[in-house]
């Protein structure tokens, strides 16, 4: 199937969205030349800040696979993803995200961090656990 092919199947899913007065954001993951998963925002009908179109799709297609490694996938979405989304696909391992659109607000958020709180516990867990994970 081609790029265009999917991107409709997305849009389908965007339409969805619209239908319930959400953003209207579609999401299908492909394995192949076969959908696997297929999602749309529901952040205002589940009240959850984090049901975005792509966090859906990842977490059926995840579900389906019995695994979170997708990295045999390519997800296609209708609105460039937004970072926290972007974050969940590399974690997802995707091979490619085909975008309908780009996102003009994608960069105006400016999240304030305050980095080094308890650095040494903090990174000092993590590399007990990745040590102990290689024996």
């Amino acid at each position: 199937m081609s790029d265009e092919k999917f991107m409709r199947e997305a849009l389908k899913e965007a339409k969805k969205a619209y239908e319930k007065e959400e953003v209207p954001v579609g999401a299908v993951i492909v394995m192949g030349d076969k959908i696997i998963a297929r999602a749309h925002n529901l952040k205002e009908t589940k009240n959850n800040a984090t049901a975005h179109a792509e966090i859906l799709a990842i977490n059926k297609a995840s579900k389906k696979l019995n695994n979170w490694r997708l990295s045999n996938c390519t997800m296609y979405v209708t609105l460039e993803p937004c970072n926290m989304c972007k974050g969940a696909i590399r974690e997802a391992r995707l091979k490619e995200v085909v975008v309908g659109t780009l996102d003009p607000k994608s960069k105006e958020y400016n999240l304030e961090l305050t980095p080094g709180v308890l650095a040494e516990e903090c990174e000092e867990i993590l590399k007990k656990f990745f040590k102990e994970l290689r024996k």
